[in-house]
């Protein structure tokens, strides 16, 4: 589980990452990422619609992209929002697929401003 300093709660920070942060999609996920101050943990939200299945599969789902992002605050990314959006395939997806797919988008995410010099992952981890 993600502690509550990761997790994204607010609505409106919900709505401000998806309309703000880069797009990564892949084939079972869309991935928003926005940079956060240097040196802030990463925070992490879920959107899973009853689109992807029943309450078994959602959640699910939900627990594998939760585990996902868990393994990548230990590989020490840190000053990101991110939301992950599950789309319909995702509930097919094996985990090692979603895996896949949310690590390429926290790497491949919009490129640092000016005032951003924090590195995505912190070499000092792992």
């Amino acid at each position: 589980m993600l502690a509550k300093a990761n997790r994204i709660t607010s609505a409106d920070d919900y709505r401000v990452i998806v309309r703000r942060g880069a797009k990564v999609a892949g084939a079972h996920t869309v991935s928003y990422v926005r940079s956060r101050e240097s040196g802030a943990d990463a925070r992490f939200g879920f959107i899973v619609s009853k689109k992807v299945g029943n309450a078994v599969r959602r959640n699910l789902v939900r627990r594998r992209l939760k585990a996902v992002c868990h393994d990548a605050l230990v590989g020490g990314v840190r000053g990101v929002d991110v939301v992950v959006r599950a789309l319909p395939g995702a509930a097919d997806a094996e985990f090692g697929t979603l895996r896949i797919e949310v690590l390429d988008a926290l790497a491949r995410r919009a490129r640092p401003s000016a005032s951003d010099h924090a590195p995505l992952i912190d070499s000092r981890v792992g």
